[in-house]
């Protein structure tokens, strides 16, 4: 599998783009504490993904994927915090909620494959 055939890792990288695209907005006080955190979190979200799948091991490979999984609930948080903090409005807050869930399942997924082979 390549990068661009792996869809969890493309939707990870379209919404760290996202979320990059809203920080970059907020006053230095906004960005310095919850921003860059939160565009950390989101960021290693695809980039534990890629590592991982560059390591051409299973076990590399799902052992990067839970470090993904911990930055996807990481960012869950810093998304609860700007919205908390007012700093996203409820839509992108319920909307960017939905894409994490839906990449939660896909990584879950993805994980309980890992290692796995069909004998037929």
């Amino acid at each position: 599998m390549t990068l661009d055939e792996f869809k969890v890792y493309q939707m990870a990288m379209e919404i760290g783009e996202q979320v990059w695209a809203i920080v970059i907005k907020w006053d230095y006080f906004s960005k310095d504490t919850i921003g860059k955190q939160f565009v950390r979190a989101i960021d290693s979200v695809a980039a534990n993904l890629s590592e991982g799948l560059g390591r051409y091991h299973y076990n590399e490979a799902k052992h990067f994927s839970y470090y993904s999984r911990g930055s996807l609930f990481e960012s869950k948080t810093w998304l609860a915090k700007a919205k908390n903090r007012n700093l996203i409005d409820e839509t992108t807050y319920s909307d960017m909620n939905k894409t994490l869930e839906t990449i939660g399942v896909k990584l879950n997924n993805y994980i309980n494959t890992i290692g796995k082979t069909t004998n037929k």
